[in-house]
């Protein structure tokens, strides 16, 4: 499930608490909603608007971190691919056959890292960069060549860092606990529209507070997923880090 259908649904019941509120403002008697009951009423909403507020703030700074990990991943990953063609620039008629190697491997890498733009990724992860393969064998030959040793440490890197990046979940949170966080939204909100009689003002209010809690977890979930959706880490500096040869 996508993180706009999941906002959209979560926005949705968050509306309709805000309504069963508002109706249960009319049925309740009175002295339901005054007094002694109406100062409990505050003080359970703030004690769950409290935790919701903490937990959005935590599961933002927490994703929010990940994403930029994985950003500075994909720039290391950049940077890698960037010096292996140099290297192997440097080693004449055999590396020029592995520059070429190396562009099929970074153009079948960058569709196996993002799910989204190919369904083919499966295959892609269980095979290791073909390059790599071909520079062993090239160190196996030549045991002394600096630029040979040189070119399979960075290419080694480079498939350490794939495999890290691969194996990121596609989406790292946990659907029971939005679940939940929307449940205390819904709490919050239908208290919010018990505690006084509607007018257009109140409703206003009430809507915008909603879509902004529904836009915050949207965030949330965005950031959870850095490889899909409208703010996933682009792909373009990776599949133009080489020029064509």
């Amino acid at each position: 499930m996508s993180a706009v259908t999941i906002v959209l649904i979560a926005f949705a019941l968050i509306l309709l608490s805000t309504g069963l509120g508002l109706l249960l403002r009319h049925r309740l008697p009175e002295r339901h909603l005054s007094g002694d009951s109406k100062d409990v009423i505050k003080l359970a909403t703030a004690l769950v608007g409290t935790m919701s507020a903490l937990v959005i703030a935590l599961l933002f700074a927490s994703t929010r971190a990940s994403y930029e990990a994985t950003g500075s991943q994909i720039s290391q990953l950049t940077a890698s691919v960037i010096e292996l063609d140099r290297i192997l620039k440097g080693l004449g008629e055999e590396g020029a056959a592995l520059r070429h190697v190396l562009r099929e491997d970074v153009k079948a890498l960058a569709d196996s890292i993002w799910q989204s733009e190919t369904g083919n990724s499966t295959k892609a992860v269980a095979e290791e960069i073909s390059v790599v393969g071909k520079l062993r064998q090239l160190v196996t030959q030549d045991p002394q060549g600096v630029w040979q040793a040189r070119a399979l440490a960075v290419s080694n890197a480079l498939a350490q860092i794939q495999l890290s990046l691969q194996s990121h979940p596609p989406d790292s949170m946990s659907k029971p606990f939005v679940f939940l966080l929307v449940l205390w939204l819904c709490f919050i909100f239908a208290t919010f529209a018990m505690s006084s009689a509607p007018n257009a003002t109140l409703l206003c209010v009430l809507f915008f507070c909603a879509l902004s809690a529904a836009s915050a977890i949207y965030l949330i979930l965005e950031l959870g997923q850095p490889f899909d959706g409208l703010m996933q880490v682009p792909s373009t500096p990776l599949r133009n880090a080489l020029p064509p040869l």
